[in-house]
């Protein structure tokens, strides 16, 4: 029979007696076959196997046992079995199948040896019925698939609803941010007052850099790579980070000075960052120590060629993240960036955070290394590329306005009330004349039936009666020199549609502050007087 098989030399029986009892003592469906194919023993196993009474099998031809498709193949193997008897792989990692006397096939694992007896040598076939576990592994594979679309529905659906509720909450961030914009700039002879405001629209901005990262989670946020300085990202994050960790966990920085300019997302360096001091707080959860460091490195062809697992030879940004925790052992740092693979007990441990983490260095052509030994806390080595491109630097005041409308009509349309009634104010007080709607419907029966002049379209592009996106498909052929300017907390998703309009369409992302308004909304009108 074909088979995955192993030659063995077994030594010589010198009765039929004897070698009778030792084909019984064999588990598996076992024959004994001599030089022209015919088999001269059995032992009852392979009777029960391949149902034939004993007196059936012997005499009868093996190539009888394979089915047909296999049977010019099997022979060729048997002679060249019988001309080399000695030790050696035969049909190694093929799908093996014998036949029964009813003609029904099985899956087989086969075993060859030789063995010496008075008359000749024979073939002894050791034939193993692998039906049973062949069902298990179709089961196996079949359920592991399962789990795994399991898993990824799972997560389009929790990346669905982290999205809608980003959304909602960019809404209310909005609004919180700028009506204290609207309070601090009539506060100026009450400082102690414009403080306390401040200090609640600092944590709005905060929230919705938190937000930000829902959405980068459910990969509904646009990845903005640019020129940043890692300490100025780290060192805006460090007052959420005393708070994330707690008072019984001492936060340590060293940064240096001269830190090369690297390209990323901001906001997935603020979530990287996160997710390393979450993961870390929770290996200490009596006391401890977490430490941010940054450096550059540059990493030559002696480095790269003594450390297997380094990043190509060349200049980078070296971000460290370490703590004083319980540390992990060696399978356990194997392991650390698999989705879905974690320590911790359910439902505190998502298996995400890591493998986020993971995705994302790598997306910005880093490499990442933990470095931990049980009892001896956790090193974590991010190496992002360095880059050479002018990190450009924006207007920091966050009070000084753009410049104001001219008496410009704006048609404004958003679902929220609260957001509406903040934007219409914003624009009012600044120079332009405002009509609101809404409902998209509204909006496009006043483009078509209204006399007015309207410099700008400004809609929300997820609203529940149109899509903010066919409202400016339908205003392109009512108001071809009209431009449009999208308000959305969604970004990846939509950029696609809005781009499909006009390439070169803007978007403004919720929420923006009143300096974002009035600049986009400034620069949207000159872009449609061109």
């Amino acid at each position: 029979m074909i088979g995955s098989a192993t030659s063995t030399l077994i030594p010589f029986l010198n009765t039929t007696a004897h070698f009778n009892e030792f084909l019984e003592l064999i588990p598996d469906a076992t024959i004994a076959v001599d030089g022209r194919g015919q088999i001269v023993f059995v032992n009852d196993e392979a009777t029960s196997v391949f149902g034939y009474e004993r007196k059936e099998m012997i005499g009868l031809n093996v190539d009888l046992l394979v089915p047909e498709r296999f049977r010019d193949e099997h022979g060729a193997h048997r002679k060249d079995f019988f001309s080399k008897p000695r030790r050696r792989p035969v049909g190694a990692e093929l799908n093996l199948f014998a036949l029964r006397a009813d003609g029904s096939e099985f899956p087989a694992e086969i075993a060859l040896s030789v063995v010496g007896t008075e008359e000749q040598p024979l073939a002894l076939a050791a034939i193993r019925d692998i039906t049973d576990r062949v069902r298990f592994e179709k089961e196996r594979n079949r359920f592991e698939s399962q789990l795994e679309l399991n898993q990824s529905q799972r997560l389009e659906s929790i990346g669905q609803l982290a999205g809608g509720i980003a959304h909602d909450f960019n809404n209310l961030l909005g609004v919180i941010i700028n009506y204290a914009d609207f309070a601090i700039a009539e506060l100026s002879d009450r400082p102690e007052v414009r403080e306390d405001v401040e200090q609640i629209q600092e944590a709005a901005t905060r929230a919705a850099a938190l937000t930000r990262q829902l959405l980068v989670f459910s990969r509904r946020e646009a990845v903005k790579l640019q020129p940043i300085q890692l300490n100025d990202a780290l060192t805006g994050l460090e007052k959420l980070l005393r708070r994330v960790l707690g008072e019984n966990i001492e936060l340590i920085t060293k940064f240096e000075p001269a830190l090369w300019t690297v390209v990323a997302d901001p906001g997935q360096i603020e979530q990287v960052t996160v997710n390393l001091a979450v993961n870390a707080r929770d290996a200490m959860p009596e006391s401890g120590r977490l430490e941010i460091e940054t450096s550059n490195v540059e990493l030559d062809e002696e480095y790269a060629s003594s450390h297997p697992d380094s990043p190509a030879v060349g200049r980078y940004v070296r971000l460290t993240i370490s703590d004083s925790g319980a540390g992990m052992d060696a399978e356990t740092v194997a392991r650390v960036f698999e989705p879905y693979f974690t320590t911790k007990p359910k439902p505190v441990g998502t298996g995400l955070g890591l493998a986020t983490v993971y995705g994302i260095v790598k997306n910005l052509g880093g490499n990442i290394f933990v470095y931990s030994e049980p009892g001896r806390g956790t090193s974590i080595k991010i190496h992002l590329p360095a880059s050479d491109q002018n990190i450009v630097t924006g207007d920091r005041d966050k009070h000084r306005l753009h410049a104001q409308g001219s008496g410009e009509h704006v048609l404004l349309v958003e679902d929220e009330d609260a957001v509406r009634q903040m934007v219409m104010r914003v624009l009012e007080n600044n120079g332009y004349e405002v009509t609101h709607f809404a409902r998209a419907a509204d909006a496009l029966r006043a483009l078509e039936h209204s006399g007015d002049e309207f410099a700008l379209l400004l809609t929300d592009v997820v609203m529940p009666d149109m899509q903010g996106t066919e409202l400016a498909r339908h205003a392109a052929r009512v108001r071809p020199e009209m431009p449009t300017l999208f308000m959305s907390g969604y970004s990846e998703l939509i950029l696609d549609k809005v781009d499909a309009i006009h390439p070169e369409t803007n978007l403004i992302e919720k929420p923006f502050t009143v300096n974002d308004l009035l600049s986009e909304v400034g620069k949207s009108i000159r872009k449609g007087v061109a």
